[in-house]
C-alpha cells in the first residue's frame, strides 16, 4: 500500500518503512517560527522568472506551502538527486535512486527573491534539522536538500545555512545539503496540487494543513489565499 492508500485511512507515506502518527505539527515544530532573513540574498534584477528547487519530505506538503507564496507563478512536485530512469514513485520509495521527493518552485524574483524562499523553506515548510526524514516518513528520499540553479544559489543557501548554524538557531545543527547540479523530473500527475485537492485527506489534515496555517502567520506579507495551481506549460 502506497502513500495515496495510506493517506485515505490516516496512516503515512511508503509501506514497509515503519511509522508513527506524531501530534499535528510535530514533524516541524522546531521550525515554525521566523527565522532571520539570509545575509547574502539575490540581487533583483530585469529577470521576471527565476527557478528554485527544495526538497523537505513530502512534496505534498512544500509544494502546497509554496503555492500560497505571493510571487511564486508555478510549484511543481518531482523528484531530484538520480537519474531520469528511476524518476517514478513506487521506484523513489525504495529509497535506493539517490532521488529525494522535491519541488521546483517558478518565481519572480522582483516579487520575492531567492532568500526569502529559503527563509520560507527553513521557517514553516519543514524542519531542516531531521536527517534523512521528516516526522512520520523516513529515508534519503525524505531528506532535507536544496539543488541550485546556479552557483549563486549554492552561495546563497550554504550561506543561509551556515548562518543559521553559527547563530545557534536551532537545538540540532541544519541536516539540510546543498547538491548542485541534479536535474529535475516532474512526478506523476496524481501527486500535483494534491494538498489543495485533498486538504481533508488525513495524511495531509495532520502533517502539512499546519504548514499553510504557519505560513499565514509567520509570513503575512507573502501569503496569497489562493494557490497557484500546477500549469501544463510547467510540467515542462
Amino acid at each position: 500500500m502506497n502513500r495515496i492508500a495510506q493517506a485515505a485511512v490516516a496512516a503515512v507515506c511508503l509501506a514497509g518503512f515503519g511509522f508513527v502518527l506524531l501530534p499535528s505539527g510535530a514533524s516541524h515544530a522546531e521550525a515554525e517560527r521566523l527565522l532571520p532573513a539570509p545575509a547574502l540574498d539575490e540581487t533583483p534584477g530585469s529577470a521576471t522568472k527565476e527557478v528554485a528547487v527544495f526538497a523537505g519530505g513530502c512534496f505534498w506538503g512544500i509544494q502546497g506551502v509554496f503555492q500560497h507564496v505571493a510571487g511564486v507563478t508555478n510549484a511543481v512536485s518531482g523528484y531530484a538527486g538520480g537519474e531520469a530512469r528511476t524518476a517514478q514513485y513506487n521506484v523513489v520509495g525504495s529509497g535506493a535512486t539517490g532521488h529525494a521527493e522535491t519541488v521546483r518552485i517558478t518565481y519572480d524574483p522582483r516579487v520575492v527573491t531567492y532568500g526569502t524562499l529559503l527563509r520560507i523553506f527553513f521557517s514553516v515548510a519543514h524542519d531542516p534539522t531531521q536527517l534523512n526524514r521528516q516526522g512520520p516518513d523516513y529515508g534519503t528520499q525524505y531528506r532535507s536538500a536544496i539543488f541550485p540553479a546556479d552557483d549563486a544559489q549554492a552561495r546563497i543557501a550554504a550561506a543561509y545555512i551556515a548562518q543559521l548554524d553559527g547563530a545557534k538557531t536551532f537545538s540540532k545543527p541544519v541536516a539540510t545539503k546543498v547538491e548542485p547540479g541534479q536535474a529535475f523530473y516532474p512526478a506523476e500527475g496524481y501527486h500535483q496540487d494534491y494538498l489543495t485537492l485533498h486538504p481533508n485527506a488525513p495524511y495531509i489534515a495532520h502533517n502539512d494543513m499546519p504548514k499553510l496555517d504557519a505560513l499565514q502567520r509567520v509570513f503575512p506579507a507573502v501569503w496569497r489565499a489562493d494557490p497557484v495551481l500546477v500549469s501544463k506549460e510547467g510540467l515542462k
